[in-house]
């Protein structure tokens, strides 16, 4: 029985059962224009029905030798049209001549309307699951970023063939310092709508972390965003800031599951993070832990799907996988994409028979060497200045960045006097050599810079100004004694 769609002037064998290899490829060599009698039920609309090689001959003489070809003897063309639109031609063949009763022809005509339909709702589905499937790609990062901090790969796997698109994601974000946040989460179901809500959640991450708010504050503002959606949704959500230049991370988790983080000489072990409630049905304050991580440590964050299914509970599959790091670190896996495919492979072995999908982001830890970090206390007063510029040029000069000198020395008189006047200490200073130098000034006062327009008559309000107009970026972070403002230039003008 196949199914025959013609399409740009060919017809296409979908399916068949009892017809030939051989006949099938004449049918689709030949075009439609040699399919007379399928095409006139396609064009007209009516179902042909031919119940013997005679009669086939009579009506198509310049098709005489297909009856034979085909070891066909009776023949039932019956168009396939559904919401208006042809599809394609349903074609029921016997062996022997075959005349048609009333009854068989509306049996059939009413056969043809069903395989019809299911086709068109076959079609439809398969139209929809792929959009619903680009949409949500579209929302997960297309690549991970280069980074002094970390080195990352990322693997995401919809869930299993048949069953909707869902919410998992991740993502690596640069933060100042050359500190990186790295997140996931799961939002709970699969749809349109869930894999919508995972792009709300990744773009409100991405705008949080851009006014460099703490952890808990974060989760604040993304908690509050989950409950407006409705009592019908929840995420969970892990999130992590690693600081290179400490070799410390900050975790959160709202009902996420922990990391797995592999030191240097290949322990692996899942830290203790503060088992907060999802987004959307938790109530602040949120907890966070730190955790030392070495040197080349690797950090492993997943959701749910990649260690949860029907035989197997999430503590077996965090088991599993902290097996199977082990192992890839024993056996010299440490590139990174090789190391995802392998961890994919071993726990999710048939994709096809998962319900629900699953996010894996791996992270390769590197620290800040001590060399490029200076850092120096200065005294509350308005001597400040002429100390922080004379610390600069030294360790410029340390550096050979003699030409960022001048701008340097600007940029930190700006912001140490605007310490000393509008703010309070202690003060501190600290230059980190990165692929920008970075300058920071940190102050125990938690009221942040804003710029805004300076009058004619004004003798202040530039300084900021200033700043943007110098540096390629800059901006402000709280901390746990005030707020540490912070500027980078581009290492390529002192080359």
């Amino acid at each position: 029985m196949p199914v025959r769609p013609p399409q740009a002037g060919r017809i296409f064998a979908v399916g068949s059962v009892g017809v030939s290899q051989e006949f099938l490829k004449r049918i689709e060599e030949a075009g439609a224009e040699e399919a007379p009698h399928a095409d006139q039920a396609l064009v007209e609309g009516i179902p042909n029905f031919i119940s013997s090689p005679e009669e086939f001959i009579r009506r198509y003489p310049d098709l005489a030798d297909r009856p034979a070809a085909s070891g066909k003897q009776a023949w039932a063309f019956l168009p396939l049209i559904a919401s208006g639109r042809p599809l394609g031609v349903f074609v029921i063949s016997y062996d022997r001549p075959h005349t048609f009763t009333h009854e068989e022809r509306t049996l059939f005509t009413a056969v043809s309307g069903l395989v019809a339909h299911a086709l068109e709702r076959a079609r439809l589905y398969d139209a929809q699951y792929r959009r619903a499937q680009e949409l949500q790609r579209g929302l997960l990062p297309r690549e991970l970023p280069s980074l002094p901090a970390v080195t990352a790969a990322a693997r995401y796997l919809p869930a299993g063939e048949g069953m909707e698109v869902g919410g998992d994601w991740y993502d690596v974000i640069p933060l100042s310092a050359d500190r990186v946040a790295l997140v996931i989460g799961d939002v709970m179901g699969h749809g349109l709508s869930e894999a919508a809500t995972m792009g709300r959640l990744r773009t409100a991450v991405r705008t949080l972390v851009d006014l460099e708010l703490p952890p808990d504050e974060l989760f604040f503002h993304l908690n509050a965003l989950v409950s407006g959606l409705g009592d019908d949704f929840y995420a969970t959500c892990l999130y992590a800031v690693y600081d290179p230049t400490n070799r410390h991370s900050t975790l959160i988790s709202a009902g996420h599951p922990p990391p797995a983080v592999v030191l240097p000489d290949g322990t692996t072990h899942f830290p203790e993070v503060p088992l907060n409630p999802p987004l959307g049905v938790a109530t602040p304050p949120f907890d966070t832990a730190e955790l030392a991580l070495p040197e080349n440590s690797l950090l492993a964050l997943y959701t749910d799907g990649l260690v949860e299914s029907p035989g197997c509970d999430m503590h077996q599959g965090m088991a599993h996988l902290a097996q199977c790091l082990s192992t890839a670190h024993a056996t010299g896996t440490g590139e990174l994409d090789t190391l995802c495919d392998s961890l994919i492979a071993t726990l999710l072995p048939d994709q096809r028979l998962t319900g629900d999908d699953a996010a894996l982001l791996v992270a390769r830890t590197h620290a800040s060497v001590p060399e490029d970090i200076a850092s120096w206390q200065l005294p509350e007063d308005p001597r400040a200045a002429g100390q922080a510029r004379r610390n600069i040029g030294d360790q410029l000069a340390r550096w050979g960045l003699e030409e960022l000198v001048t701008t340097t020395e600007l940029l930190v008189s700006e912001l140490v006097g605007n310490v000393i006047r509008h703010a309070k200490g202690p003060i501190t200073l600290r230059l980190l050599r990165s692929r920008t130098l970075i300058c920071e000034v940190a102050d125990g006062s938690p009221t942040m810079p804003r710029i805004r327009r300076a009058a004619d008559t004004d003798e202040g309000g530039r300084g900021l100004q200033l700043i943007a107009a110098l540096t390629d970026r800059w901006g402000a972070r709280y901390t746990p004694s005030g707020k540490c403002i912070w500027t980078e230039q581009p290492l390529s003008a002192a080359s």
